[in-house]
């Protein structure tokens, strides 16, 4: 169960920005294998499918708090991008609940609301609105929002046109303008040229306040020990370790090294 709890909530640093409970994400996939030619014969040219069980969160607890930046660390399929999708609300839990203190600006939400065939501008204000913002405060930080996209003219086009360094810079954009009380952010910095890298970065750190929570899931560890001061290591949906960002980052990057470390010793 998801829940927007109060949402004019007075928060201050120390109180629950997020609060995770036991919370559960599983999902179906199908797969069809490809037959043999013999099998394909006999079931005249048709594939079984098979489904397959995911569970993509297993009894995530975890509270995040005003004035807290929390990294989110782990390999591929750990359950990173999963955490987030069901904290912005964009997909329900199997089981748990999350309850969210404050308005919320995500990457995520703002990349599956953007339309493709709307131009950079429409979609600020479908963005804008989508955040809680009303149509005269998109107004005023519009500039503030198409500056900082670096995007020119091509503001004006259809995003169907953009390339996903465009469409990652203007999602970015809008969210990071329009000052959210919780700011997710997955992997956004790792598109865009160097200079618009350390642009994001900088808008991050003036982020970083008492009053708001600040979400940031990344393959890049030396951004998270820079920016967060505090990390979580998911793997394989559990929750590993909980942490100040150098001892998590270092317990992670020692069970990666062991886990490579045991392959090659299967492999030879």
């Amino acid at each position: 169960m998801i829940s927007l709890s109060d949402f004019n909530h007075e928060h201050s640093r120390g109180s629950i920005a997020v609060s995770v409970q036991d919370l559960g994400l599983t999902y179906t996939t199908s797969i069809e294998k490809k037959p043999t030619l013999k099998a394909r014969l006999k079931s005249l040219g048709r594939g079984k499918k098979h489904t397959r069980t995911v569970k993509a969160l297993n009894a995530i607890t975890l509270d995040v708090h005003y004035g807290t930046v929390l990294g989110i660390i782990g390999s591929n399929g750990a359950g990173k991008s999963s955490l987030m999708r069901v904290i912005s609300g964009i997909v329900p839990p199997t089981k748990g609940r999350v309850e969210v203190y404050g308005s919320v600006s995500t990457l995520l939400a703002l990349g599956v609301g953007f339309n493709p065939a709307m131009t950079g501008r429409e979609n600020v204000y479908l963005g804008g609105l989508a955040a809680g913002m009303s149509q005269s405060e998109i107004d005023e930080k519009f500039e503030a929002i198409a500056d900082f996209s670096e995007l020119g003219e091509a503001i004006d086009a259809p995003m169907r046109t953009y390339s996903s360094g465009m469409f990652a810079r203007l999602a970015f954009s809008v969210a990071a303008i329009v000052e959210p009380d919780i700011l997710i952010v997955d992997e956004a910095l790792s598109t865009g040229d160097a200079k618009f890298k350390e642009k994001s970065l900088n808008r991050m750190k003036e982020l970083r306040t008492a009053d708001r929570a600040l979400i940031l899931v990344s393959h890049a560890l030396a951004t998270i020990e820079d920016l967060c001061n505090e990390v979580i290591w998911l793997n394989q949906g559990q929750l590993m370790a909980r942490g100040k960002p150098a001892d998590v980052i270092a317990e992670y990057q020692k069970f990666m090294n062991v886990r490579k470390s045991a392959s090659s010793d299967e492999d030879v």
